[in-house]
């Protein structure tokens, strides 16, 4: 069934505010989670936080929490437990709005089910947990709660390895976040978009007149050679090279994507627990340069510069060349881990997110790249069946 391209414009306008509502709840909690300074030093004060629903919809708080249950069966109604990576946090969290209000089928500016070749007269959640044998909430709830905690990738992949939570978010694979590790047969790997991590600057750099840079000058930027704006055509002004804590996934990505070597030592000024907060600072200095997650790129104060690497300049929003390349160095999945196979909870949430409808719902609007049809067939398969 064709889409409606008018309906469809105006429909994701709203799930854009329901985004940026979300993002803004993100830098408030991430303001107010640890003390006094921006800057952490491993990123794990971030660990417990709210999820903040849109105003439009059901709020839910949640936290990640020290149990979760091992419930394969569609009897287990307990929370959905989730956490991890800020990078994905802003899917999971607009998924979490979107499943615990669990809004009527009638209701076809949240639930366009209809648009998706989707016959049913089913609440939302209802509707996706029914897939994989799970009996309506009643009383407009979901047939269970969807929590989201934001820490870092490092945090997420090791939470679900110890049980602690049922889905691991991580912006990296699971072999760089945990590099000692003898096995990760273990782990399950649900990829649910895909990220182009931009390079941002401060606005004062950006309006001096930088506007790109190529890939031996990041490095020498990320190993402490170049220190001055006026080397790289801009003012005569130190250069703060800001960045991500170890253990983060954005980080691991970035050094495993220009270095080679996810462990590779670099030279950075300060380093933050989140993206929120990187871009925050990158906004509120006039000297700054950082990789940054995609969603965050529209944060006032910031400006994306271009990349010319190995004879090739990729730029934001450039329609030939764009972050959404195949060959751009900065590319990576975005990784929702399950331990030892996936349940039927974790299940019908991922296959929420995998559908076209979480697709266009979840991921594009939050600024990240939709998988293609071959991929999100990929992810399908590796779901258990559904009743």
């Amino acid at each position: 069934m064709a889409r409606d391209p008018t309906r469809l414009s105006d429909r994701v306008s709203r799930r854009k505010f329901i985004a940026t509502t979300g993002a803004t709840s993100i830098a408030a909690i991430a303001g107010c989670s640890s003390g006094s300074s921006d800057t952490e030093s491993d990123g794990s004060s971030g660990g417990n936080t709210a999820t903040e629903a849109s105003t439009e919809m059901e709020s839910t708080e949640t936290e990640e929490t020290e149990q979760t249950d091992e419930g394969g069966s569609s009897s287990d109604t307990s929370a959905l437990e989730s956490g991890g990576s800020s990078t994905v946090y802003p899917i999971a969290n607009t998924a979490a709005s979107y499943w615990n209000a669990n809004r009527p089928a009638s209701d076809t500016e949240y639930w366009p089910h209809s648009e998706y070749d989707i016959d049913t007269d089913q609440n939302l959640a209802d509707y996706w947990a029914g897939l994989y044998g799970f009996e309506a909430g009643g009383e407009e709830g979901p047939p269970f709660q969807f929590t989201v905690g934001l820490s870092h990738s490092g945090t997420g992949v090791e939470k679900v390895m110890n049980g602690q939570n049922d889905i691991g978010n991580s912006s990296g694979n699971v072999e760089d976040e945990l590099p000692d590790r003898d096995s990760y047969e273990s782990f399950v790997d649900h990829v649910v978009g895909v990220d182009g991590q931009p390079l941002v600057v401060s606005q004062e750099i950006a309006d001096a007149g930088v506007e790109q840079i190529t890939g031996d000058q990041l490095k020498g930027l990320y190993k402490g050679e170049i220190t001055n704006w006026s080397e790289l055509g801009g003012p005569d002004r130190e250069i703060q090279v800001l960045g991500r804590v170890k253990g983060s996934g954005t980080r691991t990505s970035f050094v495993s994507n220009v270095f080679g070597n996810p462990e590779e030592d670099t030279s950075v000024a300060n380093r933050y627990g989140q993206n929120q907060r990187l871009a925050q600072a990158i906004a509120q200095a006039d000297n700054a340069i950082s990789y940054l997650a995609l969603a965050f790129i529209d944060t006032d104060g910031l400006a994306p510069i271009a990349l010319e690497w190995e004879g090739t300049t990729y730029a934001y929003q450039d329609d030939e060349n764009g972050l959404d390349s195949k060959a751009y160095p900065l590319s990576r999945d975005l990784h929702m881990y399950t331990w030892e196979g996936t349940s039927m909870k974790e299940a019908a949430v991922i296959n929420m997110i995998l559908s076209d409808f979480g697709q266009d719902t979840f991921v594009a609007p939050n600024n990240y790249f939709k998988l293609s049809a071959r991929r999100q067939e990929e992810q399908r398969a590796k779901l258990p069946d559904q009743v």
